[in-house]
C-alpha cells in the first residue's frame, strides 16, 4: 500500500520549568518532519539549571544535523519565523531577570573604563531607621572645635573584633563576595572600602542621597560613635586646603569667608532626619578591586568626620561612615569617572532574602541590556539626588492622589540611604484610608495596635504571624507609573506587600510607608530600601536615566549573548 505524500513541517516545542522552581530553566526542542520513516533526533537546548546565568554555549549535536528545508513553501518559512519570534518574546518577557545581556566590551580592556563590585552587609542590631538626603551647610569657623593643622594626632590600637573583620575581608580572595542583609530589624545596607597606606577597611552605608563620602576620624574626634573599626587617622599631608578645587566644590553654595591663614577645608552636612556631621576634607589612597580582578590604587577626596550629632551616633554603631553616591562632583563615582577609571554609572541590588544582602557596582559592565525599565533623570542645578517624574500611583486598582505642588505630576527620589519609603501627605492619607476602611484586613479582623511603637501604624492579626507571606494576600500591590498615564506605554515600578510591610518584634504587621510631610520639601515621594529590595536599580549618569528590573540580587553576572544565539 502506497504511503500518502507527506509535506515538510517544522516544529518548535517550548517546555516551561516547574512553577515552584523557575530557575530550573526551560527546554526548547526543534525538529523537522520529512518523508523518511525515521524522525530525526530532536535537539534539546536546556538552559542552565543554575541560579546564575553562564556564558558557556549550549552543547552541539554529536550525531545528527538538523535540516530545515522551506524553499518549496515560503508560507511555512514565514510561519516558522513567526513561531520563533513569539517564543523569543515570551522568553525575554517572562525571564528577563534570569538571563542578562551586558554591554559589549572593547578588545583592549586596558583602555576601557573598569567596573567595581562591592558586597553589601546588614547592620547587626541597629534597629534605628535612617533618612539621609544630606546637604552642605555653612560652617561656623569661629567656633570650630578642631584644627587639624595644630592638633596632635592620636593612635588607636586594633582590638580582636577588628582583627577578625580584617581577616574576613581579603580583597585578593575574590572579585564577588557573599553578602547578607535586611531592612528590619538590622537596618541599612553597607559595604566596605579599603583606605590609606597601609590599607584598612571601613564599613560605609551606601547612600544615593548623599554627595560626600566620609569616615569617622581621629583628628582628634570630639563626638564619634563606637564604629566597627578604628577611627581613620589622617596625616597632615592628607588634609586639603581651601584652595583645592574639591573644597571649592563643597563650599560653592556657602557664604564666602575670607581666611588667608586657613590650612584646612571645613564642611558640615545636615541630613533630613536632623542629624549632622562636621569635619574636614582629606585626600588618601583608595584601593579598589575591579571586576576582572585587577587592583586599582588612586587618590580620592572624602570627609574626615570628627563631630557627629543626632541619630548618626546610634546608626554608626556597626559602621564607620557614609558612602556618597549622588550625582555631585565630589561623590565617589563622579571622582572615579573624572579620572577615566569608570563610566559614571552606579548600580545596587538589595536582596529580599534575609540571609543575603546584595551587591553594588560602579561602572557600566554589569548594566543589563535586556529587561530594564528606563526613565529620564530630572536635572537640577541645586539638587544632586536621583529623582524623576511620577505621573500616577495605584493601590491595587484604586488611584491615589499625587499631592504636592502639581496634582498632575509628582517627583520621586531613589534613596538607598533611607530605611523606609515616604509618600506625600495626600497620597499617604488616601493609602491609609484605603487600608483602614475598604481593605480585607478590616474584614478579617486586623486591629491597629497603638502600643507597638516600631512604626506609626502597626496591626495585630487575629492569628500568629511568622512572615509577610502569612498576611500578603490581605494587601495589594502598589504601582508607580512613569512617563505616561497610558498604562500600556508607561514604565511601572511595582511594590508588592513585602516591599512596604515588616513584621515587628511584637509579631505585628507594620506599614513601612511613612508620611513625608516634613521630609525634604514635603511634596516629594522617596523610595527607601524597603521598597528597593528585589530590584536591580541603575543610575546611569552618562545617559541621564534611571532603570530597574526584578532580580534575586544573588550575584552580578556577565553574559555576552542570549543562549539562543551562542554558536
Amino acid at each position: 500500500m502506497d504511503r500518502p505524500e507527506q509535506q515538510v513541517t517544522g516544529v518548535v516545542i517550548i517546555t516551561l520549568p516547574p512553577s515552584d522552581n523557575p530557575s530550573f530553566g526551560k527546554t526548547i526542542t526543534a525538529f523537522t518532519l520529512t518523508d523518511d520513516d525515521v524522525l530525526p533526533e530532536s535537539l534539546p537546548t536546556r538552559l542552565p539549571d543554575q541560579n546564575l546565568p553562564t556564558t558557556s554555549p549550549p552543547p552541539s549535536p554529536q550525531t545528527h544535523q538538523l535540516g530545515f528545508s522551506f524553499s518549496d513553501n515560503p508560507r511555512k518559512l514565514l510561519g516558522f519565523l513567526g513561531i520563533s519570534l513569539f517564543a523569543l518574546l515570551l522568553y525575554t518577557s517572562s525571564f528577563s531577570n534570569t538571563f542578562v545581556e551586558l554591554r559589549n566590551s572593547n578588545d583592549n580592556d586596558d583602555e576601557k573604563p573598569q567596573s567595581f563590585i562591592f558586597p553589601l552587609y546588614h547592620k547587626m542590631g541597629a534597629a534605628d531607621s535612617e533618612l539621609k538626603l544630606g546637604r552642605f551647610v555653612d560652617v561656623d569657623k569661629e567656633n570650630l572645635l578642631v584644627s587639624i593643622a595644630a592638633a596632635p594626632m592620636r593612635t588607636q590600637n586594633f582590638n580582636k573584633l577588628v582583627a577578625a573583620n580584617v581577616a574576613l575581608i581579603d580583597p585578593s580572595a575574590a572579585t564577588i563576595f557573599p553578602v547578607r542583609g535586611n531592612v528590619y530589624p538590622d537596618g541599612l545596607y553597607f559595604t566596605y572600602m579599603l583606605v590609606g597606606n597601609p590599607r584598612r577597611p571601613y564599613f560605609l552605608d551606601i547612600d544615593t542621597g548623599s554627595d560626600l563620602t566620609w569616615i569617622q576620624c581621629d583628628a582628634p574626634c570630639s563626638s564619634c560613635a563606637k564604629g566597627a573599626n578604628p577611627l581613620y587617622k589622617p596625616a597632615r599631608g592628607n588634609i586639603i586646603t581651601p584652595k583645592d578645587s574639591m573644597c571649592m566644590e563643597v563650599q560653592k553654595n556657602q557664604k564666602p569667608q575670607n581666611c588667608e591663614t586657613c590650612q584646612q577645608c571645613d564642611y558640615e552636612i545636615e541630613y533630613a532626619d536632623h542629624s549632622s556631621s562636621l569635619g574636614v576634607l582629606a585626600r588618601d589612597k583608595l584601593h579598589l578591586v575591579s571586576a576582572n580582578g585587577s587592583v586599582t590604587n588612586l587618590d580620592v577626596v572624602f570627609g574626615c568626620a570628627y563631630d557627629q550629632q543626632g541619630i548618626l551616633l546610634n546608626t554608626l554603631s556597626k559602621t564607620d561612615g557614609i558612602l556618597g553616591l549622588s550625582r555631585a562632583k565630589v561623590s565617589l563615582p563622579s571622582q572615579l569617572a573624572s579620572k577615566g577609571i569608570i563610566n559614571n554609572v552606579v548600580g545596587h541590588c538589595l536582596a529580599t532574602d534575609v540571609a543575603s544582602g546584595g551587591y553594588m557596582f560602579l561602572g557600566d559592565d554589569f548594566v543589563p541590556n535586556w529587561g530594564m525599565s528606563w526613565v529620564p533623570m530630572l536635572r537640577s542645578s541645586s539638587i544632586e539626588f536621583y529623582h524623576t517624574q511620577l505621573v500616577k500611583i495605584n493601590y491595587g486598582s484604586s488611584s491615589l492622589s499625587l499631592g504636592g505642588k502639581d496634582s498632575n505630576v509628582g517627583r520621586l527620589v531613589f534613596d538607598s540611604g533611607s530605611s523606609y519609603t515616604y509618600f506625600t501627605k495626600q497620597a499617604y492619607d488616601e493609602l491609609i484610608s484605603s487600608l483602614m476602611q475598604f481593605s480585607e484586613i478590616s474584614e478579617v479582623g486586623f486591629i491597629q495596635d497603638a502600643s507597638d511603637s516600631t512604626l506609626p501604624i502597626c496591626w495585630r492579626a487575629p492569628f500568629p504571624i511568622r512572615s509577610i507571606m502569612d498576611v500578603k494576600k490581605f494587601f495589594k500591590t502598589l504601582t508607580l507609573q512613569f512617563g505616561s498615564k497610558w498604562w500600556i506605554i508607561s514604565k511601572k515600578f511595582h511594590i508588592p506587600p513585602e516591599g512596604y510591610l515588616i513584621i515587628s518584634n511584637k509579631g505585628n504587621v507594620c506599614m513601612g510607608i511613612l508620611d513625608g510631610s516634613n521630609v525634604h520639601d514635603g511634596s516629594t515621594f522617596i523610595l527607601g530600601d524597603i521598597s528597593l529590595r528585589g530590584q536591580l536599580v541603575v543610575y546611569d549618569n552618562e545617559k541621564q536615566r534611571i532603570g530597574w528590573t526584578e532580580s534575586d540580587c544573588g550575584k552580578p553576572t556577565r553574559l555576552k549573548t542570549l543562549p539562543f544565539f551562542e554558536g
